[in-house]
């Protein structure tokens, strides 16, 4: 693995620009990956440190055009950036409503230097803004001629050079000029920019606002002292103090304290999270109601907050397959209408024997209706605004390939197990035969003190039980685990066994027939039941399950109405398994399988022609996840499930699995719509350029709002319901 890094690029006009730049970084010799982005003007590149350097990468950028690479680029950068081209417009069109109007209004004024005086002022005036306001075109022209290469620069560069000067030779000869033709083209197109940079502002605003989370500075204890310090001075193990209501600077444990916590831009969940001491909490989270020291577990780069915005960055940086066709079009695109141009002029001119006038301007409207900026946006803002809106409901795409595959998937497997349930054994059932002799509460106290003693493996289902209902704990003694069967020792004075049937043979006991059915209903629901014997007495049962998570049969039930096929897997017998799957809706049950079979389970039924999905959240569903089609990793898994997965979602409700494919959905229709606006305009609005049917004027206007409709198509995506 080489090194990765980004680069801010200033100065491209169209995706050619991007192109151009990306072939000219691949040519180099070191240079292990390189990705450029139009839509975030951006460049991403993995290198290998010992052959090539980042300076010398930077240079290559810059020598590859009028380009250049930003430095330490501050948040406001694009809002600076729509500023400047607000501005240039406004300049541009200050100088050009004089133009127009001369259109309808005629001042006849005298011949100076052998032409009309009202020429002269609208050819200074034209030429003000195609050569002042417009000189960012004819400078890029330049740098790509030097190289033999052509971008949008050079379409519009020459177009109005072309009717300029045109306008010039034809002021001296009586004729029309043309001289607002190239000042509108000039001003519309810089419009057109200002109103694309503008909604290319919108469209990456996702990873503005993840940015402005970051809080600034921590209030840090140090010797028995609150001192405020900047975030970049917290060190790993520093105890932080944080109040009501404030922003959380780090990810850290609570060490002192209890609050809830609004987690809301991590996991899309409007709902408080308590927290107690032992728990983490995440930096950019805000603290809603209770003051709380905290020690300090990740800084920089490691905290969530700084891992989410790399896997939006990521996403971002990706190319999905669709685009390699639109990529190959701008490749050749520029070129292309040159080419176009020219054999429009010399048809309209020499075949079909138009003035020269006519030919040239049918030629011009041909290179400023041509709008490669629509190709080279069409993906990547779609891809920009739905891996933000998925981000801000916490739904982390890493890739805008696994979007791309998202849409086509026709299965889901599920892990059972911290997926579809929360993944810790609790009591679900206590059931007493004689309350007199001990009641539930009596009951369940014993068995609690028991377990709390013990390394039995549902122990932790009675401590969390006695925990949260503030059991009270009671001496127990001589506790020993009994193979196969539960646990057996003293409490207080009472002899106290928990165990299966088996455990009831060794004991010589026998359960009625109320017990008995009790036993039978709690394991058909898939419900570990345990008899309770006291004073080798049963006094009742105890039923211990993995609780179905809240919204698990509403998923299910969603995802089958798609039309999409829903497994569960599991490593749970298969009664068990079934009984489970009974409540979900499910009937595709994969059961007692061994953590390593679970991906030959997966590639069982790609085999079958289904596109996979696997959600999983487990170190041992990290083969599955790279095996299926697409891997949904819940967040709240371990880290090596999160790196396995295409889509990561940062809570653990099973809704969200069906909020990404909705998004990846909506995502890959506006990028195909895109694609397609972008595709039959060119194809529809060329030849009628070419054939005299578009003024020039109005070819730069639909020119410059057809980049701009591509971009307000991708915000549409925010307005999705998840």
């Amino acid at each position: 693995m080489g090194k990765k890094i980004t680069l801010n690029i200033a100065g491209m006009h169209c995706a050619s620009c991007a192109l151009n730049i990306e072939k000219q970084i691949k040519k180099e010799f070191g240079v292990q990956s390189a990705i450029v982005n139009y839509a975030n003007t951006k460049a991403f590149i993995e290198y290998d440190e010992s052959i090539i350097g980042q300076s010398a990468l930077e240079g290559v950028i810059e020598k590859a055009g009028d380009y250049k690479v930003l430095k330490d680029v501050a948040l406001p950068r694009m809002d600076l950036e729509t500023k400047r081209a607000f501005n240039k417009f406004i300049w541009a069109l200050a100088f050009t409503i004089p133009l127009l109007l001369s259109m309808f209004i005629t001042i006849e004024l005298p011949i100076i230097f052998g032409a009309q005086l009202q020429n002269w002022i609208m050819g200074i005036m034209a030429g003000i803004v195609v050569f002042k306001m417009g000189w960012q075109f004819h400078r890029g022209m330049w740098f790509q001629l030097k190289r033999f290469n052509s971008n949008m620069d050079t379409l519009i560069s020459i177009g109005t050079l072309a009717a300029y000067f045109y306008s010039i030779y034809i002021m001296f000869t009586d004729g029309h000029v043309y001289f607002e033709t190239a000042a509108v083209i000039i001003t519309l197109i810089l419009l057109g920019k200002y109103l694309e940079v503008k909604s290319k502002g919108n469209a990456s605003s996702a990873i503005q606002r993840l940015l402005q989370m970051v809080a600034k500075k921590a209030r840090v204890i140090k010797n028995g002292k609150e001192c405020e310090v900047e975030i970049d001075n917290v060190i790993v193990g520093d105890i932080l103090l944080i109040k009501p209501g404030e922003k959380i600077p780090l990810d850290a444990k609570i060490i002192e304290g209890s609050t809830s916590i609004d987690e809301s831009m991590l996991t899309g969940e409007s709902m408080p999270v308590d927290k107690k001491i032992g728990d983490t909490i995440y930096g950019a989270t805000i603290n809603d109601n209770g003051a709380i020291q905290a020690k300090v577990i990740k800084v920089g780069a490691d905290t969530v907050l700084s891992q989410i915005i790399k896997l939006v960055e990521n996403a971002q940086a990706s190319k999905a397959p669709i685009q390699k066709l639109a990529d190959k079009v701008s490749g050749i695109f520029v070129p292309s209408v040159l080419v176009i141009s020219v054999i429009t002029f010399f048809i309209t001119y020499f075949f079909f024997g138009l003035s020269l006038e006519l030919a040239l301007i049918n030629a011009v409207a041909v290179l400023v209706i041509a709008c490669p900026c629509a190709l080279g946006l069409a993906t990547p803002t779609a891809i920009m605004v739905g891996s933000g809106k998925g981000a801000a409901n916490g739904i982390l795409i890493k890739d805008s390939q696994g979007l791309e595959i998202a849409h086509k998937v026709n299965s889901i497997v599920f892990d059972k197990t911290g997926t579809l349930t929360i993944g810790e054994p609790s009591i679900t059932d206590i059931f007493v035969v004689d309350k007199a002799e001990h009641d539930e509460a009596k009951m369940i106290q014993l068995a609690y003190s028991l377990e709390k003693s013990s390394e039995h493996s549902l122990a932790s289902a009675f401590i969390r039980y006695g925990n949260a209902n503030d059991l009270e704990l009671l001496n127990a003694k001589e506790v020993q685990a009994i193979a196969g069967m539960g646990i057996t020792g003293k409490v207080d004075n009472f002899n106290i066994q928990l165990g299966n049937r088996k455990l009831l043979d060794e004991l010589k006991l026998r359960a009625n027939k109320i017990l008995d059915e009790q036993f039978i209903r709690m394991a058909e629901e898939g419900k570990t039941p345990m008899f309770v014997v006291i004073n080798n007495k049963i006094n009742g049962l105890v039923a211990v399950s993995d609780i179905l998570r809240d919204n698990s049969a509403k998923a299910i039930k969603n995802l089958q109405k798609r039309g999409i096929d829903v497994y569960m897997i599991t490593g749970d017998h298969q009664a068990t398994a079934n009984a489970i799957a009974k409540q979900l809706g499910i009937k595709n049950v994969v059961a007692e399988v061994l953590p390593g079979q679970k991906a030959e389970a997966v590639k069982k039924i790609q085999a079958r022609g289904m596109i996979v999905a696997f959600v999983g959240d487990g170190i041992n569903d990290a083969p599955a996840l790279a095996q299926s089609d697409l891997g949904i990793a819940i967040g709240s898994g371990t880290d090596v499930a999160i790196e396995a997965g295409s889509i990561v979602l940062m809570s653990s409700d099973p809704m969200k699995v069906v909020s990404a494919l909705k998004l990846s959905k909506k995502t890959f229709t506006t990028i195909k719509q895109n694609l397609f606006f972008a595709f039959i305009y060119n194809i529809i609005a060329i030849p009628l350029a070419a054939i005299g049917l578009l003024n020039p004027m109005i070819a730069a206007g639909a020119m410059s709002f057809s980049s701009v409709s591509v971009v307000l198509n991708a915000l549409r995506i925010k307005r999705v319901k998840l």
